[in-house]
């Protein structure tokens, strides 16, 4: 499969390589005779489908995992990695997918952790690290005070944190994997400097991202990758993104926003100045069976926030919800749940993941109680083939439904999640960043799932950071600024100046759109 082993010359010319690497887990082999090689002062994209191989092979060259077989090389000598801390004083660095940070510790706590300066007495010396954090944030242009505990945080400064917690080690290789998940435009553009800095000190950069666009503004070479093997590298500048699709999952990936025109029928969910005191405020909007409603704003805007209160998370503080026209008070998930509501959240590590558990036992979780059990008794039986024909409808990849679901790749535990909250049968279904974190491929098969439902008359409503897929996947679209409703957009009239301009700046928010 190796079409192209070395677009650049002899080895010399290499920061970091990857030789031959193979890595089996039970009933799976996640990476077989793989091979990478990074240049200095570059930044090197690995891109596949979720399950490609992409992260198994990151956490190898960080001494999470230690290959079966292969060998990594830094400056051209052999390394051997026998656990994280080896990689981080050879000089490799990870930032995450998934945030590891410690939420009741301080910022600095969290960046300086194992590293504290201590003082005369053998204690901590607290002045000291927050003053080496103050001189590392002024370095990266990050405006946060160390001695802010990481629970305070959004999911976007968490991010950041992670980011200047990996450059805290001066290492000469750093892997970002989708360390713009979560960030706005502009703090995207803040990571692309830092990374411009970086390169022009030579450090080695692997980048993994779904987000195309961002591939071909700072990759100077990429590599890509499918069901666990290397498939094809070259520099940035000899691919297009439809070479780059086909070679990832293998066909070409027609239509990525498969919306079908279906019938709109009678409103579901009819929200009237919901409030939530000091976080959003005279939200109201309608719903309709078979409509997918988007939700686009900045973050910070609330988005996220309406979605948890329409699912009693946070019950609401002002306002009304009704469902079929009858007034509802939701103050609860499971009264949400009773009402054939469903929300998949934004963060799935931190609030909907059991990550100890097996991916039957995180499908399973909505349904146990309510639905698969008689007489007290649980149907197993049944909830197997459910979660089974489940595993198949949205292509999950895993050994089996006992598989640690902490074990599968972070799309493939999406699917997951989404898997959970379809077993309900919802009539009124919330996602919230349905596809963060998915391959090209996943997000086709996810959007056109969605659409199915809409099609079913399920009431959608998806929050969304990537307006593509906003103003693909929508009927209509209902922007917010700062806690507040700044403009509805009808499909047909939407594009991505239209909704940045309704979400930049507060303005008078004309009627809903019918």
């Amino acid at each position: 499969m190796n079409t192209r082993q070395d677009p650049h010359g002899g080895a010399d010319r290499y920061l970091l390589e990857v030789v031959d690497a193979r890595k089996t887990f039970p009933g799976v082999v996640a990476l077989d005779n793989v091979q990478l090689r990074i240049r200095p002062g570059t930044v090197h994209a690995l891109m596949g489908e979720n399950g490609a191989g992409k992260s198994t092979l990151m956490k190898i060259i960080a001494g999470i995992y230690i290959p079966d077989r292969g060998e990594v090389r830094l400056h051209g000598k052999p390394l051997s990695l026998n656990g994280p801390l080896d990689a981080l004083e050879a000089g490799i660095a990870m930032i995450h997918q998934e945030l590891n940070l410690m939420p009741f510790m301080t910022i600095a706590e969290n960046i300086w952790i194992r590293r504290e300066p201590i003082n005369v007495l053998g204690l901590v010396d607290h002045r000291r690290m927050n003053r080496m954090t103050e001189e590392l944030f002024e370095r990266l242009g990050i405006d946060m005070d160390p001695e802010t505990e990481v629970r305070h945080l959004s999911v976007a400064g968490r991010q950041m944190i992670e980011i200047a917690k990996a450059v805290s080690y001066e290492s000469d290789v750093l892997i970002m994997d989708e360390p713009t998940s979560a960030l706005t435009d502009r703090e995207v553009e803040h990571l692309f400097r830092i990374i411009a800095d970086l390169k022009a000190q030579g450090k080695g950069i692997i980048y993994i991202t779904h987000k195309m666009d961002e591939v071909f503004e700072i990759a100077d070479d990429i590599s890509v990758f499918r069901d666990g093997q290397f498939i094809h590298a070259a520099p940035a500048s000899d691919l297009t993104s439809d070479e780059i699709i086909k070679l990832m999952v293998g066909r070409e990936v027609t239509q990525m926003f498969p919306k079908e025109e279906v019938p709109i029928r009678d409103v579901v969910l009819s929200v009237r100045n919901l409030a939530l005191e000091g976080i959003f405020e005279d939200i109201s909007f309608d719903v309709r069976a078979g409509e997918i409603l988007g939700i686009a704003g900045l973050v910070g805007s609330g988005r996220t926030n309406v979605a948890e209160t329409l699912f009693g998370v946070t019950p609401a503080t002002g306002g009304s919800i009704a469902i079929d026209g009858q007034e509802t008070v939701i103050s609860s998930p499971h009264q949400a749940m009773l009402r054939g509501l469903a929300l998949l959240t934004e963060d799935r590590k931190e609030t909907g993941l059991f990550l100890g558990l097996s991916v039957i036992e995180n499908m399973e979780m909505a349904v146990l109680r309510d639905g698969y059990t008689r007489s007290a008794f649980v149907e197993q039986g049944r909830l197997e083939q459910e979660c089974s024909a489940m595993k198949e409808l949205l292509r999950v990849k895993t050994p089996s439904l006992d598989e640690r679901i902490g074990n599968l790749s972070g799309g493939n535990q999406q699917k997951v999640l989404i898997g959970r909250w379809l077993m309900t049968n919802p009539r009124i279904l919330i996602l919230d960043e349905p596809t963060r974190g998915i391959d090209v491929g996943a997000k086709a098969e996810i959007h056109k799932l969605i659409s199915k439902l809409a099609g079913q008359g399920v009431a959608v409503i998806m929050i969304s950071s990537e307006l593509p897929e906003v103003i693909g996947m929508s009927d209509r679209i209902m922007v917010m600024h700062e806690g507040r409703t700044t403009g509805f957009l009808d499909r047909g009239d939407a594009d991505q100046v239209n909704i940045m301009e309704l979400a930049s700046s507060p303005v008078t928010p004309p009627a809903e759109s019918a």
